[in-house]
């Protein structure tokens, strides 16, 4: 990307500046459009594959046209479409924590799942497992939420005292290095404590046995976190540029990164709370929209949210097909699709260390 000479980057204004971000809102548009055509189809065939299976005529009738007395709708309506939301709500929660995370720090291994804030939100769902036995679902959110921030504090704090600085690899090898230690610990207090096969669900990951109640404390998170991602995505944008250019052009980096921050966050424990640590979504997705619609961040947030949303419903009916009646982990699935990205990323970004 080509910037003004420093002399003049201050007399840039920023429309000028955000102006130069390549983008390509004609494939924006149409991922929008296609994506959420597919992913209304692949809920579909979610809701309709399973134990059971049941023909897409049917589920359009046990959606639209609910009766409490067939077994099929009632399946439908308490077992399968909370499982197809969540999964949709969760890939999007995680794909746009990941573009969030990327563009704030330029860092192409930005992840929550790579930068310990899943693992930390596993960390402190298993204290509350063993040490506040009977928390609510609510509580648990909350537990998730804290945990989220943990993760990331320590993973940025121990990036910070590496000798030259922050790089790519270095905030990827303290986020593997954190996610470690709080694994093994989680792992410690469930033995020991004995609530192990409850928070197995949680570290196997995945959206089997969801409930409404989940998909209702959801809602309000994806209304005020993917909003406020899409009123930061231009502030974004600018950021990405780096943070010389956007003080220069007036922006108050400090209150924008605090935002996302809070974004990621919310959006992360939320997920995680839901559906454990399904990883890798927050890493592949933002670099396919990239790819795909260029650096504005006002077209990859929204594109992001539908292609994780489309890979995560994917990714859990693939889950259900690969042994079946027996269930894959939903992590396994994701994981085949990211380890190999990121060990090219790494590889790619090696000249940091």
């Amino acid at each position: 990307m080509a910037i003004n000479e420093a002399d003049n980057e201050e007399q840039t204004p920023p429309r000028e500046e955000s102006e130069k971000v390549r983008s390509r809102p004609l494939v924006a548009s149409f991922i929008l459009f296609a994506g959420m055509i597919a992913l209304l189809f692949s809920i579909a065939a979610s809701i309709s594959f399973g134990a059971a299976d049941i023909d897409l005529q049917t589920v359009w009738t046990g959606v639209f046209q609910f009766n409490p007395d067939l077994t099929s709708h009632q399946i439908i309506q308490e077992l399968r479409m909370p499982r197809a939301i969540a999964a949709a709500l969760v890939g999007a929660f995680l794909a746009v924590s990941g573009a969030i995370m990327q563009g704030m720090t330029r860092n192409p291994l930005a992840s929550p799942s790579i930068m310990g804030i899943t693992a930390g939100s596993a960390f402190m769902i298993a204290i509350a497992f063993a040490f506040f036995p009977g928390t609510s679902y609510v509580g648990l959110m909350f537990w998730s939420f804290a945990g989220a921030g943990i993760g990331a504090s320590l993973v940025f704090a121990i990036g910070s005292f590496s000798k030259g600085g922050l790089t790519p690899v270095k905030l990827a090898l303290a986020g593997a290095a954190v996610s470690a230690l709080l694994q093994s610990i989680s792992t410690a207090i469930a033995i020991h404590f004995r609530v192990a096969q409850d928070i197995s669900f949680w570290y196997a990951g995945g959206v089997a046995g969801t409930k409404w109640l989940s998909i209702q404390l959801m809602i309000p998170v994806a209304i005020v976190g993917l909003c406020l991602a899409f009123l930061l995505s231009r502030s974004i944008t600018v950021l990405s540029l780096g943070e010389d250019v956007a003080k220069g052009l007036g922006q108050r980096t400090a209150l924008v990164k605090v935002l996302g921050t809070i974004v990621v966050l919310l959006l992360t424990g939320a997920a995680v709370s839901v559906a454990g640590s399904i990883g890798f979504i927050g890493l592949v997705i933002p670099h396919i929209t990239r790819f795909l619609v260029g650096m504005d961040y006002r077209w990859i947030i929204p594109c992001a949210s539908i292609l994780g949303a489309l890979l995560l419903v994917l990714a859990d009916l693939g889950a259900r097909m690969v042994n079946p009646p027996f269930e894959t982990p939903v992590g396994a699935i994701t994981a085949i699709i990211g380890v190999p990205f990121f060990l090219y990323l790494a590889r790619r970004e090696r000249g940091g260390l």
